[in-house]
């Protein structure tokens, strides 16, 4: 299901990844994150998609809620484990939402 957002402006965190193997214990993290993400003061909501590569979206109030996410400590720890066990290759993108739309039929 997708995200039911505010109007903008909100910001976008764009996390594009390529994992090295798909783990229990990777997958057990991830929902993890997405749990403690959930009870951050800013987070508005989050979308993600695993094929080859996967793309999280989760989605923010402000640079503050963003910054303080990344200095979560359990987000911390996961994003080492990350790089030295998960991920070949991933890329972080931080955007802001100026306009928003969709469509539903």
């Amino acid at each position: 299901m997708l995200v039911k957002l505010p109007n903008p402006p909100y910001y976008a965190v764009i996390f594009t990844s390529k994992l090295i193997d798909q783990t229990t214990e990777y997958e057990e993290t991830a929902v993890l994150m997405e749990e403690l993400a959930s009870k951050q003061e800013g987070f508005l909501g989050v979308e993600s998609a695993r094929n080859d590569i996967g793309i999280t979206v989760s989605y923010w109030e402000s640079l503050d809620a963003i910054k303080a996410w990344k200095n979560q400590a359990d987000h911390s720890f996961a994003r080492k484990m990350g790089r030295e066990k998960w991920y070949s290759h991933y890329t972080l993108q931080i955007c802001k939402v100026e306009r928003a739309y969709d469509f539903k039929k």
